[in-house]
């Protein structure tokens, strides 16, 4: 997930850069910075450049605000997700106005954060629901703010964290907040479950190892990652591989 920050504070722009590495720290989520900015006009320039997926602008900037930031990426064909950050109320319906997908009040509370960004990144369950009824080929997440079908084909591996299922595919990683025994259910005998947190493509199994602790992993085509496969799942890796 790339995000950009675009407040003329730099302390608030310190605390949000603290507030999304403890969200990678603690949640495993992907996040990168991409920009940081003080004004509105430089938060569009920046996000033309860096192609975030989220953007976090305060409201009150000098010059442009970040509402009017918002509403000029709003016109984009793959614009960023906007999440306002700031210290006053009074521009809720001004902001949802602008498309955003939250409106979080200061001082920003990390699980508050942590919600948004989710809200940024993760379909809603009619959304995923009514495009899956029209392809069961793919995957439906979020992207830039937008819906995007992963092919099944192209998917490498699912591991499901605490709030969402990680999705590892040949053009990177995605979200989802469907859980993985209702994507292995809807999908049967697509994916092979190794772990009760991990569904992998059997196509894309390579390699058996193991830990110094002994713990085994496997090896995946097209990712640099070695999941774990439990002992109650690994004599049906051990039959796909062969060993």
């Amino acid at each position: 997930m790339k995000v950009l920050i675009a407040d003329d504070e730099p302390l608030a722009r310190s605390r949000l850069q603290e507030l999304l590495a403890e969200l990678a720290a603690q949640e495993g989520i992907p996040i990168q910075l991409v920009a940081e900015v003080g004004d509105g006009s430089a938060a569009v320039e920046a996000a033309r450049e860096s192609q975030p997926d989220v953007a976090l602008l305060d409201i009150r900037m000098p010059g442009m605000d970040g509402i009017q930031a918002a509403l000029q990426m709003a016109g984009w064909e793959q614009p960023p997700a906007v999440i306002f950050v700031t210290a006053y109320d009074e521009h809720a319906l001004a902001a949802f106005d602008a498309h955003a997908i939250d409106y979080l009040l200061k001082p920003i509370r990390l699980q508050r954060l942590q919600v948004a960004l989710q809200r940024a990144c993760l379909l809603s369950r009619a959304q995923r629901d009514a495009l899956e009824g029209e392809d069961d080929g793919s995957l439906s997440v979020t992207y830039r703010g937008a819906l995007q079908r992963i092919p099944l084909n192209e998917i490498i591996y699912l591991r499901a964290g605490q709030k969402y299922v990680e999705i590892c595919h040949q053009q990177g990683l995605a979200l989802s907040d469907e859980s993985l025994k209702s994507i292995e259910e809807r999908f049967p005998g697509r994916f092979l479950r190794i772990h009760r947190n991990a569904l992998v493509a059997p196509q894309q199994a390579r390699e058996l190892s193991r830990d110094d602790a002994g713990q085994a992993l496997l090896s995946l085509q097209g990712s640099d990652e070695r999941l774990e496969v439990s002992r109650r799942h690994l004599p049906e890796v051990r039959q796909l591989l062969k060993i």
